[in-house]
């Protein structure tokens, strides 16, 4: 059998229903797989030709989705060609977190929150246990299923680390689920950025909003700081050696409680240890999981009967008071030193920076080299398996292609 025929063959296995979604490289059915009768979610891109050849981002992804093996994980199923483009076969999942935090029609209970950070950490976990970085952790990479189970879905920024001298770009994260050490522009760094951003999911589920809206990096590290006060050397020796490192006037953190005043007591004492500003110290996932908020009552919710947007609708976008949440007004970024505002909160929760550069919305999907001179485009954007999630500053100002170079450079430079 030729290879034509052959990809043929496994082309005709699955049966296109309807379209989830379309993005700037492909499209997002839904589909049967005829063999087995379950529903998938297929990825068909666009292939160009591209002078760069391999993108060495979508192999990694590929390779890194084929050894992720857990519950709390996005599976990809199949990979194969057809007809000049290439085709991902994912399982189904129906939503994400973000479309669960957005939807006001859905209540969530302590017991709720609770189970939702619990996959998410048991996802986070294993990627740690296997030496892997996510790198991309916010609430609409987290697809949830029919079942109520979470997991952690696009690894296009995902790196293996462990080497204590491998320097890694900073540039990852949506701004928003930014560590400060990323901020200041660390090139080292480990598992502490992903646990940072887990308790920024962590905050928005308590707050049904995102906590830290900076408009630039600057500001993000000012709503930081105001948020839980300016840190000292005291509290974190290596700050004063970092890259980036700017000045800011020194405020005091408010009570946390003022931040939280839902959250019970256990839920503040983890997020104090993983909003801590060292990353030495940082709480890590496996203690996190391990912290008593998760063995005192109320008990995490069965997954299955966790509260979920009803199908086929998108959840609406409420606009929140516009005084809740900390802000920062900051000066242009030549000021070495920075006095952030107390005072004032930003409006709708969702604004964004216009010039931001939504990287992460447009990231390429992921896909099986199949052919060896054949280019792949990078990741693919899971979001647009549920509901459509709104804009969100994703990887800072930065051009696409230079941050291309720099993963690049890392996968050409393994540890």
């Amino acid at each position: 059998m030729t290879e034509l025929d052959l990809s043929k063959k496994v082309a005709d296995r699955y049966l296109k229903r309807e379209v989830l979604g379309e993005g700037t490289y492909g499209v997002v059915y839904k589909a049967i797989d005829t063999k087995t009768g379950q529903k998938v979610a297929i990825k068909k891109i666009r292939l160009g030709r591209q002078k760069e050849g391999v993108n060495f981002t979508a192999l990694r992804e590929i390779k890194l989705l084929k050894e992720l093996k857990d519950p709390n994980i996005i599976e990809l199923i199949d990979a194969f060609p057809h007809k000049g483009n290439l085709h991902l076969v994912f399982e189904f999942m129906e939503t994400d977190l973000e479309a669960v935090i957005r939807d006001r029609n859905i209540f969530l209970s302590p017991a709720d929150i609770k189970s939702y950070l619990q996959m998410t950490l048991k996802g986070l976990a294993f990627c740690h246990k296997k030496w892997v970085l996510h790198r991309d952790m916010k609430p609409n990479n987290l697809l949830i299923g029919s079942n109520g189970q979470l997991k952690l879905a696009d690894f296009g920024l995902a790196r293996i680390f462990g080497s204590p001298d491998r320097k890694f770009t900073h540039q990852v994260f949506a701004r928003w689920y930014r560590a400060p050490e990323l901020l200041f522009g660390t090139k080292q760094y480990g598992s502490g950025v992903d646990v940072w951003a887990a308790a920024c999911i962590f905050a928005e589920l308590l707050l049904r909003r995102p906590l830290l809206q900076g408009s630039s990096d600057i500001d993000q590290l000012g709503k930081i700081f105001a948020a839980f006060g300016t840190p000292k050397p005291s509290q974190w020796p290596d700050m004063l050696y970092l890259p980036d490192y700017v000045e800011y006037q020194h405020v005091p953190a408010p009570p946390q409680r003022s931040l939280f005043p839902m959250a019970s007591e256990d839920a503040l004492d983890l997020l104090s240890k993983m909003f801590t500003y060292d990353p030495k110290a940082r709480i890590s996932v496996q203690q996190a999981l391990e912290h008593r908020y998760f063995s005192s009552a109320p008990l995490a919710t069965d997954p299955d009967k966790l509260p979920r947007p009803a199908p086929k609708r998108e959840s609406r976008v409420s606009d929140f008071n516009s005084h809740d949440g900390p802000t920062v007004l900051s000066p242009p970024r030549k000021s070495r030193r920075v006095m952030p505002e107390r005072e004032g909160f930003e409006g709708n929760a969702y604004q964004v920076d216009k010039n931001d550069d939504h990287i992460g919305e447009m990231r390429q999907a992921a896909g099986d080299n199949t052919s060896r001179n054949e280019p792949v485009p990078m990741s693919i954007d899971f979001s647009i398996f549920g509901a459509k999630p709104p804009n969100r500053p994703t990887i800072n100002s930065v051009d696409r292609t230079h941050l291309k170079r720099k993963l690049d450079l890392e996968f050409q430079h393994p540890e």
